[in-house]
């Protein structure tokens, strides 16, 4: 019997149930502080009955949604309108596998660890390749339901997701042509200079801002939430969604923002660095570990509360709005940035 292959299995189930407890924590805290700030936008204050400052509202409304009758509509394709929601909310977790929460750590009677699930060469590729699989989801939900509305949001998001996802990998690939990798860890790493500070965003502020753009978009969020819009489509493709199925859909809506944030924090903003941390604790201690996981944590709620604070600032677009913006703005801007930071690399490097 391999004992070594035992434990590494057993750690690596830990951390797999670690993390996802960890990220629908921050589901529940993520939707509490955006009824609490958008209430505070618009003059209101929120939720704040049930739970000290309304902390359990979210596992009220979780019971409360779980409670509620399931339907299923009788014209309905059941196979698939069961199936959609799984889809959207698998392929919106299994992104998280291989992001790095914090450097590698050297603890006693274990030995050195990574804080990451799942490390290998092609991370960046997977995030991507998983994470456009979620459209799916939402595309055969829109069509199973066998509702004009669901089908209207189901083809708005299939629409919405070819024209932003290429912007979105186009504003990337900078990033990969300045670090020469594809490895989300060895991105991370790379990023340690200069105390801590050397972040890629200095390198590529168009790129990040093209993919922060792009990334609200492939979210469905507020200016971009076409595939919803209340106002048009009742609620779009998941009109015809009830109980455990809707809190599916909706849950895969914030996971998905929370590893966009995760995204856009490892490639650009320094992933756990924390300027000035390594020097002052060390590389490889648990205390330099766990200030390296609170400032990754910490970045993540900052991208998440940018995400509420557009979504009480600006009015959803137009359709065609949308896709002349990503098109026509979006592309040629992110074809720009790479043509620049390959003639930047070429020269510097060369």
């Amino acid at each position: 019997m391999d004992w070594n292959l035992i434990i590494h299995s057993v750690l690596v189930i830990v951390a797999i149930t670690v993390a996802f407890l960890a990220i629908m924590l921050l589901v529940a805290a993520t939707v509490l502080a955006e009824r609490r700030v958008l209430a505070l936008i618009q003059g209101r204050l929120g939720p704040n009955r049930v739970g000290f400052g309304g902390v359990l509202q979210p596992f009220a409304d979780f019971i409360k949604t779980m409670m509620k009758e399931d339907l299923i509509p009788d014209q309905s394709t059941r196979f698939v309108f069961l199936l959609a929601p799984m889809i959207a909310v698998i392929t919106a977790i299994m992104a998280i596998i291989v992001y790095p929460f914090g450097p590698t750590v050297t603890l006693p009677l274990i030995g050195t660890i990574q804080l990451v699930i799942a490390r290998f060469d092609v991370a960046l590729l997977y995030v991507l390749g998983v994470t456009s699989v979620g459209v799916y989801g939402i595309a055969l939900a829109g069509w199973s339901s066998n509702n004009k509305y669901s089908l209207m949001g189901g083809l708005r998001s299939s629409a919405q997701m070819i024209s932003y996802e290429l912007a979105l990998g186009l504003s990337l690939i900078g990033v990969i042509l300045i670090c020469g990798t594809l490895d989300i860890y060895n991105i991370v790493e790379q990023q340690s200079g200069w105390h801590g500070m050397q972040w890629n965003i200095l390198y590529q502020p168009l790129g990040f801002v093209l993919y922060l753009i792009a990334a609200i978009a492939e979210t469905n969020r507020v200016p971009f939430d076409l595939p919803e819009a209340e106002t048009e489509l009742v609620a779009g493709f998941h009109t015809e969604y009830s109980s455990i199925k809707f809190l599916l859909f909706f849950n895969a809506e914030y996971i998905n923002m929370i590893t966009v944030s995760m995204l856009a924090t490892t490639l650009f903003w320094g992933g756990w660095n924390v300027p000035f941390a390594e020097d002052l604790f060390g590389r490889g201690t648990l205390l330099f570990a766990l200030v390296s996981l609170l400032g990754f944590v910490v970045k993540i709620v900052l991208f998440l509360f940018f995400y509420i604070w557009i979504r009480g600032t600006l009015p959803r677009f137009r359709f065609d709005q949308l896709m002349d913006f990503g098109w026509k703005f979006l592309m040629p801007a992110a074809i720009l940035n790479i043509i620049l930071t390959a003639t930047v690399v070429f020269f510097t490097t060369g």
